[in-house]
């Protein structure tokens, strides 16, 4: 078996702090997790944690793409039924959604780390589902009346906004409107579940 070398340690401590990160904020919440405390999970010092990363919001931004790494393995294709299956799932992180949309609102400075996160978050995202709404025009699905790119747009800002707004008051029910919203734009109802 061959060594791994220091770059291949690296590279396992970093993910192994990722883990922890990933874990105890959405547990505890973003909020309520310093970076001493993510730290010690790992048995570094916060200096030594942020040797990893460079600075905190660069930790959180790391944080943020491997949620994405994890929500994507388990969330397959884009389609607008497993982006509902994704915000339903949210719910049981909700300091990972409070990670999410704290990093959001930071990302409107050009210059914070998790502008270009955020930029190619949104690029990517709506590229998939628009994608994937052609695809269900072309099967018949979903009428050819559809705009693929404006209801892959507004779908995902929607998503966003509501997890946003489901943190100041969990008593919205984010399936409900997003499932609405896709049958008022489409004129079909997805299947719940």
């Amino acid at each position: 078996m061959a060594k791994r070398g220091p770059y291949g340690k690296g590279i396992e401590r970093r993910e192994q702090i990722l883990e922890a990160a990933l874990h105890t904020i959405a547990e505890r919440g973003f909020l309520a997790t310093s970076v001493a405390e993510l730290a010690e999970a790992v048995g570094l010092s916060q200096s030594g944690l942020l040797h990893y990363f460079g600075s905190k919001e660069e930790l959180f931004v790391a944080v943020l793409r491997k949620r994405d790494e994890v929500d994507t393995a388990a969330m397959g294709e884009p389609t607008p039924e497993a982006l509902i299956r994704l915000i339903r799932h949210n719910t049981q992180v909700p300091g990972l959604v409070e990670l999410f949309t704290h990093m959001q609102a930071a990302a409107a400075d050009a210059d914070h780390p998790a502008h270009e996160y955020m930029r190619l978050h949104y690029e990517l995202g709506t590229r998939g589902l628009a994608y994937v709404l052609r695809d269900m025009q072309q099967a018949g699905t979903i009428p050819a009346t559809v705009d693929v790119e404006v209801m892959a747009t507004a779908f995902m800002a929607l998503s966003d906004g509501l997890q946003s707004r489901w943190l100041i008051d969990p008593s919205i029910d984010m399936e409900f409107y997003l499932r609405q919203c896709w049958a008022q734009f489409t004129g079909v109802h997805p299947h719940s579940g």
